[in-house]
């Protein structure tokens, strides 16, 4: 005998797939009607053998065989940028046979690469035979930071081998949480500076067009104490030293990883100028009085609780009336949610650590911190970052 049911009481709560049509919103049943159709092989014929339906079916052939056939494309992507052609052809079309031999492959393998790269709008072959940088191809290989993850994505590829066992948790230890050792130390502290060096490296290559992002969208001149906290080896805060010549500045970041800052900014003149101060935000309080505070890529790899004892540790630290900014990739972005919810969704639980979240969800933390939104900054790449500026809660 089966106890009572939790919902209203014990009342019996109809599954959503039973609800009488006339119960469902009139999206809901036009998606319940689409799927009952799609899913219908006799359908799929037919619209097939119609040619007034032929153009929807054949679109959506090609949109099927893309998600099945996605972990190829991105392999044939891994190995261009692996052998190098994209800097190989930057300057020029070459002959396949130079192509060939510069890779170390044969001529047969190199023609097979080249062609799957072109059908991908990575490569493309010129009216004289020659093969030359797509339009794609050209844009990647202008950009260092997408160049820099592509090459890192092996520890991505080998943690997704198996993705069910990582969405149970059953993978004892995955690739990118090695790699990525500060997002789930107990003791941030104890990160060997080599490790500290190879994630803080990738992080200074993929934030250069991001911090020209930021700066481009919110007028940092206003402040006059600005903290980075978590600002690796100082990308972003010597993006800002070039744009804020009178500001004070500091950088919050592991131990491990101000050693490397502290060196990097004595090798960009910097020395006396960026404060770097060694700490985890989660044992250490953040240096007292900016008024500003950014986040540049930060609160996305951590957990609620964690993120949580971040925002308070800012709101902290923030001279009164400070801003708190936070700057990253957002769930809900409008054309983002391939990259919010699918690539790092998977990406950050492979790490082990972290949601892309959505303004909501981070009022919902800034308000439990005490801290409020002021407004959402406008980007001229919100797919890339969407910025955020928070105040103290009156």
């Amino acid at each position: 005998m089966s106890g009572p049911d939790p919902n209203e009481g014990g009342a019996s709560r109809p599954s959503p797939s039973r609800l009488s049509p006339s119960r469902l919103s009139l999206r809901d049943r036009w998606r319940r009607l689409r799927t009952r159709l799609l899913s219908d092989p006799v359908f799929q014929a037919r619209a097939i053998a119609n040619p007034l339906t032929r153009p929807f079916a054949l679109r959506g052939t090609r949109r099927s065989f893309d998600l099945v056939s996605g972990f190829v494309y991105s392999q044939t992507l891994s190995a261009v940028v692996a052998l190098g052609l994209l800097d190989d052809l930057r300057a020029g079309p070459q002959p396949l046979s130079k192509i060939a031999n510069d890779a170390k492959l044969t001529v047969a393998r190199a023609e097979r690469l080249m062609k799957a790269a072109a059908a991908l709008g990575i490569m493309e072959r010129c009216d004289d035979g020659r093969w030359g940088l797509g339009g794609d191809g050209a844009a990647l290989a202008g950009n260092p930071g997408a160049l820099a993850m592509i090459a890192h994505h092996h520890h991505l590829y080998r943690d997704l081998s198996d993705p069910v066992a990582l969405l149970r948790d059953e993978v004892p230890e995955t690739a990118l949480a090695n790699f990525w050792r500060y997002a789930h130390e107990a003791d941030g502290s104890a990160i060997a500076r080599a490790d500290a060096e190879a994630y803080s490296q990738l992080m200074a290559t993929s934030q250069m067009l991001l911090a020209d992002e930021v700066l481009t969208a919110y007028p940092m001149a206003r402040h006059r104490h600005i903290l980075d906290v978590g600002g690796g080896d100082g990308s972003f805060i010597s993006a800002v030293a070039a744009h804020q010549r009178e500001a004070n500045l500091t950088l919050f970041d592991l131990p491990g990883v101000a050693e490397i800052a502290s060196q990097r900014m004595a090798e960009r003149g910097l020395e006396g100028r960026v404060q770097v101060v060694g700490g985890d935000f989660t044992a250490d309080p953040l240096p007292v009085g900016p008024d500003l505070i950014t986040l540049i890529r930060i609160l996305h790899d951590h957990d609620d609780d964690k993120a949580l004892v971040l925002l308070k540790a800012c709101r902290a630290a923030l001279a009164d009336g400070g801003a708190l900014l936070i700057a990253e990739p957002m769930s809900g972005t409008p054309g983002g949610a391939r990259i919010a919810d699918a690539y790092f969704g998977f990406y950050l639980l492979a790490m082990g650590s972290g949601r892309a979240r959505s303004i909501e969800e981070i009022s919902d933390l800034l308000d439990q911190a005490g801290l409020r939104i002021v407004t959402p900054v406008t980007t001229r790449n919100p797919l890339m970052a969407r910025v955020l500026v928070a105040r103290v809660r009156a």
